[in-house]
């Protein structure tokens, strides 16, 4: 999926299911009983995906399959857009997030960040 519109699509799509689950009765889906379980629960889960990720890569790394270090990716993106949803914010946010810094170099985004 190469076409940004597509991929922007995907990620709407998700932002409105997770939105939809928040109302949802804890025991119909795993998101709403993640939401029941609060921020704190779900911040475990994205701390569990992230290290899932890093090994994964490195195991990756020695095998040169990448197939479980993708499947990790997708756990820690989702987790993560569980807790900014449960924060209140969209996937939407974050993709605007990226696009501003298209055309700015990592080193002038840093130091950005440290003069706030």
């Amino acid at each position: 999926m190469s076409d940004t519109t597509n991929n922007d699509s995907v990620f709407v799509t998700l932002g409105n299911i997770l939105e939809e689950r928040k109302g949802a009765k804890a025991d119909s889906s795993y998101v709403a009983s993640l939401y029941s379980k609060g921020l704190n629960k779900i911040l475990e889960k994205v701390g569990e995906e992230a290290t899932e990720t890093i090994i994964a890569a490195k195991d990756a790394q020695h095998s040169g399959d990448n197939s479980d270090v993708i499947y990790e990716t997708a756990d820690l993106w989702f987790h993560s857009l569980v807790a900014l949803a449960e924060l209140g914010e969209r996937p939407e946010a974050v993709i605007e997030e990226l696009k501003r810094r298209f055309g700015l170099s990592g080193l002038e985004e840093k130091a950005s960040r440290q003069s706030k």
